[in-house]
Protein backbone atom coordinates (compact mmCIF):
# COMPACT_ATOMS: atom_id res chain seq x y z
CA UNK A 1 0.00 0.00 0.00
CA UNK A 2 1.24 3.50 -0.63
CA UNK A 3 2.28 5.41 1.76
CA UNK A 4 0.90 8.96 2.50
CA UNK A 5 2.65 11.69 1.06
CA UNK A 6 3.49 14.38 4.09
CA UNK A 7 1.90 17.32 3.76
CA UNK A 8 4.44 20.88 3.02
CA UNK A 9 4.23 20.94 7.06
CA UNK A 10 6.44 18.13 7.05
CA UNK A 11 9.26 20.74 5.57
CA UNK A 12 9.53 22.50 8.35
CA UNK A 13 8.90 19.82 11.39
CA UNK A 14 11.36 17.59 10.10
CA UNK A 15 24.40 -2.41 -1.01
CA UNK A 16 24.72 -1.23 -3.85
CA UNK A 17 24.75 -2.74 -6.92
CA UNK A 18 26.53 -5.96 -7.71
CA UNK A 19 29.49 -4.82 -9.50
CA UNK A 20 32.94 -6.48 -9.85
CA UNK A 21 34.62 -5.40 -6.69
CA UNK A 22 36.68 -2.04 -7.89
CA UNK A 23 39.54 0.11 -6.56
CA UNK A 24 37.95 3.31 -4.43
CA UNK A 25 39.66 6.83 -3.90
CA UNK A 26 39.46 9.63 -1.81
CA UNK A 27 38.52 12.87 -3.16
CA UNK A 28 37.33 16.03 -1.26
CA UNK A 29 33.57 15.24 -1.91
CA UNK A 30 33.29 11.87 -1.58
CA UNK A 31 34.81 9.29 0.71
CA UNK A 32 34.68 6.68 -2.01
CA UNK A 33 34.13 6.58 -4.73
CA UNK A 34 34.82 4.35 -8.40
CA UNK A 35 37.67 4.88 -9.56
CA UNK A 36 38.20 6.51 -13.17
CA UNK A 37 39.74 3.63 -14.60
CA UNK A 38 36.25 1.34 -14.04
CA UNK A 39 32.96 1.53 -15.62
CA UNK A 40 30.62 1.79 -12.62
CA UNK A 41 28.64 -0.48 -14.63
CA UNK A 42 31.21 -3.29 -15.00
CA UNK A 43 30.19 -6.81 -14.34
CA UNK A 44 26.29 -5.40 -15.37
CA UNK A 45 25.16 -6.62 -18.37
CA UNK A 46 23.31 -4.99 -20.80
CA UNK A 47 19.94 -5.84 -19.09
CA UNK A 48 20.88 -4.64 -15.97
CA UNK A 49 21.10 -8.03 -14.45
CA UNK A 50 24.41 -8.55 -12.13
CA UNK A 51 26.74 -11.40 -14.25
CA UNK A 52 28.20 -14.39 -12.87
CA UNK A 53 31.08 -13.30 -11.55
CA UNK A 54 30.26 -10.48 -9.85
CA UNK A 55 31.55 -10.89 -6.23
CA UNK A 56 30.93 -8.00 -4.27
CA UNK A 57 27.91 -6.27 -3.28
CA UNK A 58 27.97 -2.49 -2.71
CA UNK A 59 26.25 -0.52 0.17
CA UNK A 60 25.92 3.21 0.22
CA UNK A 61 26.48 5.66 2.71
CA UNK A 62 25.51 9.16 2.33
CA UNK A 63 26.25 10.78 5.65
CA UNK A 64 27.86 13.99 6.63
CA UNK A 65 32.33 14.01 6.90
CA UNK A 66 32.54 17.47 6.67
CA UNK A 67 30.77 20.94 7.68
CA UNK A 68 29.14 21.75 11.16
CA UNK A 69 27.71 18.24 10.97
CA UNK A 70 30.45 16.57 10.84
CA UNK A 71 30.89 15.71 14.60
CA UNK A 72 27.89 13.48 13.71
CA UNK A 73 28.25 12.36 10.64
CA UNK A 74 31.81 10.63 11.39
CA UNK A 75 30.59 8.95 14.54
CA UNK A 76 28.64 7.65 11.57
CA UNK A 77 31.12 6.48 8.96
CA UNK A 78 32.68 4.91 12.08
CA UNK A 79 29.57 2.86 12.93
CA UNK A 80 28.91 1.75 9.26
CA UNK A 81 32.98 0.83 8.82
CA UNK A 82 32.67 -1.30 11.95
CA UNK A 83 30.13 -3.17 10.78
CA UNK A 84 31.57 -3.92 7.28
CA UNK A 85 34.43 -5.42 8.92
CA UNK A 86 32.16 -7.72 11.10
CA UNK A 87 29.73 -8.76 8.45
CA UNK A 88 32.64 -9.29 6.18
CA UNK A 89 34.66 -11.78 8.51
CA UNK A 90 31.54 -13.51 9.40
CA UNK A 91 31.51 -14.22 5.15
CA UNK A 92 29.45 -11.35 3.82
CA UNK A 93 26.27 -12.37 2.23
CA UNK A 94 26.58 -15.86 2.55
CA UNK A 95 30.40 -16.04 1.39
CA UNK A 96 29.93 -12.55 -1.01
CA UNK A 97 31.39 -9.83 0.84
CA UNK A 98 30.01 -6.32 1.11
CA UNK A 99 31.65 -2.84 0.24
CA UNK A 100 30.38 0.00 1.40
CA UNK A 101 30.46 3.08 -0.59
CA UNK A 102 30.71 6.77 1.06
CA UNK A 103 29.08 10.07 -0.09
CA UNK A 104 29.91 12.94 1.55
CA UNK A 105 26.28 14.67 2.07
CA UNK A 106 27.98 18.20 3.49
CA UNK A 107 25.35 20.12 6.15
CA UNK A 108 22.94 21.14 3.64
CA UNK A 109 19.94 19.44 1.38
CA UNK A 110 22.22 20.18 -1.83
CA UNK A 111 24.64 18.02 -0.73
CA UNK A 112 22.29 15.19 0.56
CA UNK A 113 21.13 15.82 -3.09
CA UNK A 114 24.26 14.95 -4.89
CA UNK A 115 25.38 11.87 -2.57
CA UNK A 116 22.65 10.44 -3.13
CA UNK A 117 22.00 10.77 -7.03
CA UNK A 118 25.72 9.87 -7.09
CA UNK A 119 25.16 6.63 -5.18
CA UNK A 120 22.07 5.52 -6.99
CA UNK A 121 23.20 6.36 -10.64
CA UNK A 122 26.76 6.10 -10.39
CA UNK A 123 27.78 3.97 -7.58
CA UNK A 124 24.13 2.10 -8.41
CA UNK A 125 24.09 0.51 -4.66
CA UNK A 126 21.51 -1.74 -3.48
CA UNK A 127 20.45 0.48 -0.35
CA UNK A 128 21.62 3.77 1.37
CA UNK A 129 21.95 4.33 4.63
CA UNK A 130 21.79 7.66 4.91
CA UNK A 131 21.26 10.87 5.27
CA UNK A 132 22.69 12.45 8.55
CA UNK A 133 20.06 15.33 9.12
CA UNK A 134 16.28 15.19 8.84
CA UNK A 135 16.44 18.35 7.31
CA UNK A 136 18.58 16.41 4.36
CA UNK A 137 16.17 13.71 4.34
CA UNK A 138 13.23 15.67 3.08
CA UNK A 139 15.07 16.73 0.43
CA UNK A 140 16.88 13.76 -1.11
CA UNK A 141 14.87 10.88 0.57
CA UNK A 142 11.93 11.14 -2.39
CA UNK A 143 15.00 10.97 -5.18
CA UNK A 144 15.51 7.37 -3.83
CA UNK A 145 12.43 6.72 -3.22
CA UNK A 146 11.33 7.67 -7.10
CA UNK A 147 14.34 5.46 -8.45
CA UNK A 148 12.51 2.91 -6.19
CA UNK A 149 16.33 2.54 -3.81
CA UNK A 150 15.45 1.21 -0.34
CA UNK A 151 16.89 3.80 2.39
CA UNK A 152 17.22 3.54 6.41
CA UNK A 153 17.85 6.95 7.74
CA UNK A 154 20.23 6.22 10.82
CA UNK A 155 19.83 9.29 12.61
CA UNK A 156 16.56 11.31 11.04
CA UNK A 157 14.23 11.51 13.85
CA UNK A 158 11.92 14.55 12.71
CA UNK A 159 8.13 13.76 12.49
CA UNK A 160 7.24 12.68 9.15
CA UNK A 161 10.04 10.86 7.82
CA UNK A 162 8.67 7.81 7.00
CA UNK A 163 5.70 9.24 5.26
CA UNK A 164 8.05 10.27 2.57
CA UNK A 165 8.01 7.18 0.48
CA UNK A 166 7.50 3.78 0.22
CA UNK A 167 11.13 3.28 -0.06
CA UNK A 168 12.38 5.45 2.61
CA UNK A 169 12.40 3.63 6.71
CA UNK A 170 14.19 4.43 9.65
CA UNK A 171 16.46 2.37 12.19
CA UNK A 172 16.08 5.70 14.45
CA UNK A 173 13.46 6.46 16.82
CA UNK A 174 10.99 9.31 16.38
CA UNK A 175 11.97 12.45 18.84
CA UNK A 176 8.41 12.25 20.21
CA UNK A 177 9.57 8.73 21.57
CA UNK A 178 12.73 9.23 22.66
CA UNK A 179 12.84 13.11 23.97
CA UNK A 180 10.19 13.33 26.78
CA UNK A 181 12.69 10.84 28.62
CA UNK A 182 14.66 12.93 29.40
CA UNK A 183 12.51 15.72 30.73
CA UNK A 184 10.94 12.84 32.89
CA UNK A 185 14.17 11.64 34.24
CA UNK A 186 15.35 15.60 35.15
CA UNK A 187 11.87 15.97 37.18
CA UNK A 188 12.59 12.47 38.72
CA UNK A 189 15.78 14.12 40.31
CA UNK A 190 14.26 17.79 40.52
CA UNK A 191 11.09 17.41 41.65
CA UNK A 192 11.10 21.70 42.32
CA UNK A 193 11.44 22.32 38.46
CA UNK A 194 8.46 24.38 37.82
CA UNK A 195 9.97 26.99 35.12
CA UNK A 196 11.28 26.05 31.92
CA UNK A 197 13.26 27.95 28.76
CA UNK A 198 13.58 25.99 25.67
CA UNK A 199 16.10 26.71 22.85
CA UNK A 200 16.12 25.53 19.12
CA UNK A 201 17.65 25.36 16.04
CA UNK A 202 14.89 27.78 13.93
CA UNK A 203 16.80 26.28 10.56
CA UNK A 204 17.40 22.92 11.20
CA UNK A 205 14.03 20.51 10.25
CA UNK A 206 15.36 17.46 13.08
CA UNK A 207 15.83 20.55 15.95
CA UNK A 208 11.91 22.35 15.00
CA UNK A 209 10.38 18.88 15.14
CA UNK A 210 12.23 17.91 18.61
CA UNK A 211 11.48 21.43 20.16
CA UNK A 212 7.78 21.07 19.62
CA UNK A 213 7.82 17.50 20.96
CA UNK A 214 9.83 19.28 24.31
CA UNK A 215 7.33 22.22 24.21
CA UNK A 216 4.36 19.84 24.15
CA UNK A 217 5.92 17.44 27.29
CA UNK A 218 6.70 20.98 29.31
CA UNK A 219 3.03 21.53 28.92
CA UNK A 220 1.52 18.08 29.27
CA UNK A 221 3.50 18.13 33.11
CA UNK A 222 2.24 20.80 34.05
CA UNK A 223 5.59 23.31 33.66
CA UNK A 224 5.67 26.87 33.06
CA UNK A 225 7.30 27.25 30.06
CA UNK A 226 8.75 30.68 30.44
CA UNK A 227 10.57 31.62 26.74
CA UNK A 228 11.51 30.50 23.70
CA UNK A 229 14.68 31.18 21.84
CA UNK A 230 15.80 30.93 18.69
CA UNK A 231 19.54 30.44 17.38
CA UNK A 232 20.82 29.17 13.55
CA UNK A 233 22.93 26.02 13.99
CA UNK A 234 25.76 27.99 12.21
CA UNK A 235 25.79 30.63 15.05
CA UNK A 236 28.73 30.90 17.77
CA UNK A 237 27.58 33.59 19.53
CA UNK A 238 24.33 33.02 21.78
CA UNK A 239 25.03 36.02 24.02
CA UNK A 240 21.32 37.72 23.39
CA UNK A 241 19.52 34.70 23.80
CA UNK A 242 21.31 33.37 26.56
CA UNK A 243 20.66 36.16 28.84
CA UNK A 244 17.11 36.89 27.80
CA UNK A 245 16.37 32.93 28.79
CA UNK A 246 18.87 33.57 32.36
CA UNK A 247 16.75 36.79 32.68
CA UNK A 248 13.70 34.50 33.11
CA UNK A 249 15.44 32.19 36.02
CA UNK A 250 14.46 29.55 34.46
CA UNK A 251 15.04 25.62 36.57
CA UNK A 252 15.77 23.83 33.05
CA UNK A 253 16.76 24.87 29.91
CA UNK A 254 16.67 22.32 27.02
CA UNK A 255 18.50 22.42 23.77
CA UNK A 256 17.21 21.12 20.14
CA UNK A 257 20.33 21.98 17.92
CA UNK A 258 23.66 19.93 16.99
CA UNK A 259 27.02 19.13 18.59
CA UNK A 260 28.87 22.34 17.61
CA UNK A 261 26.01 25.01 18.00
CA UNK A 262 24.36 23.19 21.00
CA UNK A 263 27.88 22.73 22.95
CA UNK A 264 28.78 26.18 22.25
CA UNK A 265 25.31 27.54 24.10
CA UNK A 266 25.92 25.12 26.64
CA UNK A 267 29.55 26.61 27.14
CA UNK A 268 28.11 30.49 27.42
CA UNK A 269 25.18 29.77 29.45
CA UNK A 270 27.44 28.23 32.22
CA UNK A 271 29.71 30.74 31.31
CA UNK A 272 26.79 33.58 32.26
CA UNK A 273 26.16 32.37 35.66
CA UNK A 274 23.37 29.77 34.35
CA UNK A 275 23.56 26.95 37.36
CA UNK A 276 20.15 25.31 36.92
CA UNK A 277 19.32 21.78 35.09
CA UNK A 278 20.35 21.43 31.25
CA UNK A 279 18.79 19.02 28.65
CA UNK A 280 20.44 18.21 25.45
CA UNK A 281 18.25 17.11 22.58
CA UNK A 282 19.56 14.15 20.14
CA UNK A 283 21.51 16.41 18.04
CA UNK A 284 24.18 16.66 21.30
CA UNK A 285 23.89 12.84 21.66
CA UNK A 286 27.40 12.65 20.58
CA UNK A 287 31.02 12.41 22.55
CA UNK A 288 32.22 14.92 20.07
CA UNK A 289 30.63 17.96 22.51
CA UNK A 290 32.88 17.14 25.17
CA UNK A 291 35.41 19.19 23.33
CA UNK A 292 33.01 22.11 22.53
CA UNK A 293 31.88 22.79 25.75
CA UNK A 294 34.61 20.94 27.71
CA UNK A 295 34.10 20.78 31.41
CA UNK A 296 31.12 22.96 31.40
CA UNK A 297 29.86 20.44 29.86
CA UNK A 298 29.51 18.24 32.51
CA UNK A 299 26.01 16.95 34.32
CA UNK A 300 23.74 17.87 31.13
CA UNK A 301 21.19 15.04 30.52
CA UNK A 302 20.20 13.82 27.00
CA UNK A 303 17.97 10.82 26.21
CA UNK A 304 19.30 7.67 24.33
CA UNK A 305 18.45 5.31 21.87
CA UNK A 306 21.40 3.10 22.87
CA UNK A 307 23.30 1.53 25.68
CA UNK A 308 26.52 0.30 24.98
CA UNK A 309 25.66 -1.57 28.13
CA UNK A 310 23.02 -3.58 26.32
CA UNK A 311 23.30 -7.11 26.63
CA UNK A 312 23.30 -8.94 23.28
CA UNK A 313 25.85 -10.97 21.52
CA UNK A 314 26.42 -8.43 18.49
CA UNK A 315 26.40 -5.04 20.76
CA UNK A 316 29.10 -6.86 22.57
CA UNK A 317 30.58 -7.53 19.29
CA UNK A 318 29.98 -3.52 18.16
CA UNK A 319 31.39 -2.12 21.46
CA UNK A 320 34.12 -4.43 21.87
CA UNK A 321 35.36 -3.16 18.02
CA UNK A 322 34.85 0.50 18.89
CA UNK A 323 36.57 0.78 21.86
CA UNK A 324 39.51 -1.57 20.61
CA UNK A 325 39.82 1.11 17.83
CA UNK A 326 38.54 4.25 19.61
CA UNK A 327 39.55 3.76 22.96
CA UNK A 328 36.00 4.74 24.45
CA UNK A 329 32.55 3.98 24.59
CA UNK A 330 30.73 3.79 21.31
CA UNK A 331 27.95 6.29 20.59
CA UNK A 332 24.43 6.18 19.50
CA UNK A 333 25.07 7.64 16.05
CA UNK A 334 27.57 4.35 15.96
CA UNK A 335 25.39 2.33 17.02
CA UNK A 336 22.67 3.10 14.84
CA UNK A 337 24.48 3.14 11.47
CA UNK A 338 25.93 0.07 12.17
CA UNK A 339 22.56 -1.20 12.88
CA UNK A 340 21.39 0.14 9.14
CA UNK A 341 24.36 -1.79 7.21
CA UNK A 342 22.76 -5.06 9.84
CA UNK A 343 19.29 -4.59 8.55
CA UNK A 344 20.55 -4.87 5.09
CA UNK A 345 22.62 -7.45 5.12
CA UNK A 346 20.53 -9.49 7.39
CA UNK A 347 17.70 -9.01 4.39
CA UNK A 348 20.30 -9.72 1.56
CA UNK A 349 20.76 -12.93 3.28
CA UNK A 350 17.13 -14.20 3.40
CA UNK A 351 16.62 -13.07 -0.29
CA UNK A 352 20.10 -15.19 -1.28
CA UNK A 353 18.42 -18.01 0.10
CA UNK A 354 15.38 -17.89 -1.69
CA UNK A 355 17.85 -17.33 -4.60
CA UNK A 356 21.07 -15.87 -5.85
CA UNK A 357 21.36 -12.02 -5.78
CA UNK A 358 24.02 -12.14 -7.97
CA UNK A 359 21.64 -13.19 -10.56
CA UNK A 360 18.90 -10.37 -9.96
CA UNK A 361 18.52 -7.78 -12.21
CA UNK A 362 19.77 -4.51 -10.21
CA UNK A 363 16.21 -3.04 -10.06
CA UNK A 364 14.20 -6.00 -9.18
CA UNK A 365 16.86 -6.40 -6.08
CA UNK A 366 16.23 -3.17 -4.92
CA UNK A 367 12.75 -3.51 -4.82
CA UNK A 368 13.30 -7.03 -3.27
CA UNK A 369 14.73 -5.67 -0.28
CA UNK A 370 12.98 -2.71 0.52
CA UNK A 371 10.07 -5.65 0.56
CA UNK A 372 12.39 -7.95 2.37
CA UNK A 373 13.97 -5.48 5.05
CA UNK A 374 10.41 -4.31 6.24
CA UNK A 375 9.23 -7.49 6.99
CA UNK A 376 12.47 -8.46 9.07
CA UNK A 377 12.98 -8.37 12.82
CA UNK A 378 16.71 -8.00 13.43
CA UNK A 379 18.57 -8.45 16.94
CA UNK A 380 20.85 -5.07 16.67
CA UNK A 381 23.06 -2.96 19.24
CA UNK A 382 19.96 -1.15 19.48
CA UNK A 383 18.13 -4.35 20.90
CA UNK A 384 15.37 -6.40 18.78
CA UNK A 385 14.04 -4.33 16.37
CA UNK A 386 11.43 -4.56 13.58
CA UNK A 387 9.68 -1.92 10.92
CA UNK A 388 5.87 -0.92 10.24
CA UNK A 389 5.02 -1.04 6.71
CA UNK A 390 5.49 2.52 6.45
CA UNK A 391 8.88 2.31 8.02
CA UNK A 392 9.17 3.40 11.29
CA UNK A 393 11.58 1.56 13.15
CA UNK A 394 9.39 -1.12 16.37
CA UNK A 395 12.32 -0.06 19.55
CA UNK A 396 11.67 -1.13 22.72
CA UNK A 397 14.46 -0.04 24.93
CA UNK A 398 15.07 3.61 26.00
CA UNK A 399 17.54 5.25 28.25
CA UNK A 400 18.44 8.33 29.63
CA UNK A 401 22.20 9.64 30.07
CA UNK A 402 24.30 12.39 32.01
CA UNK A 403 27.07 13.53 30.70
CA UNK A 404 30.28 13.40 33.44
CA UNK A 405 33.28 14.98 31.95
CA UNK A 406 36.83 14.20 33.62
CA UNK A 407 38.87 16.28 36.16
CA UNK A 408 40.75 17.74 33.61
CA UNK A 409 37.55 19.27 31.47
CA UNK A 410 38.89 17.67 28.36
CA UNK A 411 37.39 13.86 27.86
CA UNK A 412 34.25 12.53 29.63
CA UNK A 413 31.90 10.26 29.11
CA UNK A 414 28.09 9.52 29.48
CA UNK A 415 26.94 7.84 32.26
CA UNK A 416 23.70 5.87 31.94
CA UNK A 417 20.83 6.56 35.12
CA UNK A 418 19.43 3.84 36.68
Amino acid sequence: MKKPTPGSSALFVTCASLLLACSQTNTPQTSTTVSPGTSPSAGISPQGSAGQNSNTIYIGIGVAETSNVALLGQEQVAGAKIAEKYFNDKGGVDGTPIKLVFQDTGGDEQGAINAFNTLINQDRVVGIVGPTLSQQAFSADPIADRAKVPVLGPSNTAKGIPLIGDYVARVSAPVAVVAPNALKAALKENPNIKKVAVFFAQNDAFSKSETETFQKTVKDMGLELATVQKFLTTDTDFQSQATNAINVKPDLIIISGLAADGGNLIKQLRELGYKGVIIGGNGLNTSNVFSVCKALCDGVLIAQAYSPEYQNEINKAFRDAYRAQFKKEPPQFSAQAFTGVQVFVDSLKVINAQSKVSEKPLAELRTQLNQQLLGGKYNTPLGEISFTPEGEINQKDFYVARIKMDADGNNGKFEFLK
